[in-house]
C-alpha cells in the first residue's frame, strides 16, 4: 500500500511569494483605473475623502486618490431641473420629478374655504453641490415639501375667482418669491428659477357650472369688444362730420362777416362823399338805383301826372330784344 506523503497534487505549487506577482500588478492597475475622473460640462464633481468634503471640482479631466480613498459624486449644476406637483409628464426620467398622489397634491382650499385643483411645476437649478449634498438628508423631498407648503399658502389667501382667473401671475410672483426665501433658509444650495401654474380648476363637481359662467363671461367680453368696434367705427365718423360742419359754419361766418365790414367799408365811403355834395350824391345814386331795378320790371308804361289813359312811349322790351339779337 503506497504512503499517503508519496502523493503529490499534479498542479503548480502556490506559494504566498507567488500570489504577490498576481495581487500587485491587479491592485496597481485599478489603483490607475480609479486614479482619474472625468466632469462633464454640465457638471461639479464633489470629491470626498474617507467620507469627509475635501473639495469641489470643474469640468474635464481631474484626479483623486484611488481604492477608495476619495470618491466623487456628480451634480448637474447647469441643468435645468423641474418638479411637477398635481400631474405627471409621461416618460419622466428624474425620480424626483413628479410623485404619484396627484389628487392629494392639487387639491387645496382658498381664502374663502373653497376647494380649487391646482396643478403648477418648479424650475430650478442646484447652485450650491455641497449644500445640496450634506446639508439636507433629502434634498429632492425637502424641496417638494418646501413647494407645497408655499403653493397652499399663497393660495388660501385668495378667493377662489382669483385662483381660478385674474389672480395666476400674482401667485406664481408670490410662489416664486417665498419658496426662494424658503431654500435659501435651509441652505438646500438650489435657485428657484420659475414658478408656474398650469390646469387650475374649480372641484369636479361643480366644475360644469364654472364652465357655463366662463362662456357666459367669454359671451359678455365678445358682446363689449363688438359694440366697442361699433363706437370706434361709428364716433370718429360723427366727430369728423361734426367738424366738417363746424368748419363750414366758421368759414360762412367769416364771410358774412367779410361781407358786412365790407358793406360798412362802402356806406362809410358813401356818406363821406354825401357830406361833401348832398345833392350830386343823392342824385347819382338815384340813378344808379334806377338802373338797376328798371330792367328788373318787365313791361313799362310811362305816364304824365295828369293824362287819363296810359301813352306808350316806347316799346322797350322789343328795342332791347331786338339790341340783343343784332349783337
Amino acid at each position: 500500500m503506497p504512503d499517503i506523503r508519496d502523493i503529490r497534487s499534479p498542479g503548480p505549487n502556490l506559494q504566498p511569494g507567488n500570489l504577490l506577482w498576481f495581487i500587485l500588478p491587479a491592485i496597481a492597475i485599478i489603483a490607475t483605473i480609479t486614479c482619474f475622473y472625468t466632469i462633464q460640462p454640465e457638471e461639479e464633481g464633489v470629491v470626498l475623502r474617507f467620507g469627509k468634503y475635501l473639495k469641489t471640482t470643474k469640468s474635464g479631466l481631474n484626479f483623486k486618490l484611488p481604492l477608495g480613498i476619495d470618491s466623487v459624486t456628480k451634480v448637474p449644476v447647469k441643468r435645468q431641473l423641474k418638479q411637477e406637483f398635481g400631474y405627471g409628464t409621461a416618460g419622466a426620467t428624474n425620480v424626483s420629478q413628479i410623485r404619484n398622489d396627484f389628487d392629494a397634491v392639487k387639491t387645496m382650499v382658498t381664502g374663502d374655504t373653497n376647494a380649487a385643483l391646482v396643478e403648477w411645476v418648479i424650475q430650478y437649478r442646484i447652485t450650491e453641490p455641497r449644500q445640496y449634498l450634506f446639508n439636507v438628508r433629502n434634498p429632492n423631498e425637502t424641496l417638494r415639501y418646501s413647494s407645497e407648503s408655499v403653493m397652499r399658502e399663497v393660495v388660501g389667501d385668495r378667493t377662489v375667482d382669483e385662483v381660478l382667473t385674474v389672480g395666476r401671475q400674482e401667485i406664481e410672483s408670490e410662489a416664486l418669491s417665498k419658496l426662494q426665501g424658503l431654500v435659501s433658509k435651509f441652505e438646500l444650495g438650489v435657485t428657484i428659477d420659475q414658478v408656474q401654474l398650469q390646469n387650475v380648476n374649480p372641484p369636479r363637481e361643480v366644475q360644469a357650472s364654472f364652465n357655463e359662467v366662463n362662456e357666459a363671461e367669454q359671451q359678455q367680453k365678445e358682446s363689449v369688444n363688438v359694440a366697442n368696434g361699433e363706437y370706434n367705427k361709428v364716433v370718429p365718423r360723427s366727430r369728423g362730420e361734426a367738424a366738417q360742419k363746424i368748419s363750414e359754419a366758421e368759414g360762412y361766418a367769416m364771410q358774412r362777416i367779410n361781407e358786412a365790414e365790407g358793406d360798412a367799408a362802402r356806406f362809410d365811403a358813401l356818406f363821406t362823399q354825401y357830406q361833401k355834395a348832398p345833392e350830386v350824391t343823392r342824385q347819382r345814386l338815384y340813378l344808379e338805383t334806377m338802373a338797376r331795378v328798371i330792367p328788373q320790371l318787365g313791361r313799362k308804361i310811362i305816364m304824365d301826372e295828369g293824362a287819363q289813359a296810359p301813352l306808350p312811349l316806347l316799346n322797350l322790351e322789343s328795342a332791347a330784344a331786338a339790341a340783343a339779337h343784332k349783337r
